[in-house]
């Protein structure tokens, strides 16, 4: 039997290191994981932006800060499926 990839929790990079132990490998790094989170960001500002960007909503959703990442470490869930898409694609290829 291989052995199992397992990559010890470090911080709050826990989506992080739930890709990686998933995958069986190192995959994935913070600043990949940035990557992601920026780009989902700005498809949600131009999604945004199509009702208008003098909108009440626009204005209010541009000061808020990213639901995608913080300084802590965390990445949402949607970091994580798109990962998780990006590397199923990779693989099929």
């Amino acid at each position: 039997m291989e052995a199992i990839f397992h990559e010890r929790q470090e911080g709050s990079l826990c989506a992080q290191h739930c890709l990686n132990n998933l995958l069986q490998g190192e995959y994935f790094s913070p600043v990949e994981l940035s990557s992601i989170a920026q780009q989902l960001d700005e498809e949600e500002r131009m999604r945004m932006a199509e009702g208008g960007v003098s909108s009440e909503e626009y204005r209010t959703f541009l000061q808020q800060p990213s639901v995608n990442m913080d300084d802590s470490g965390f990445f949402s869930i949607q970091v994580s499926v798109t990962c998780q898409t990006v590397r199923l694609i990779s693989s099929c290829r």
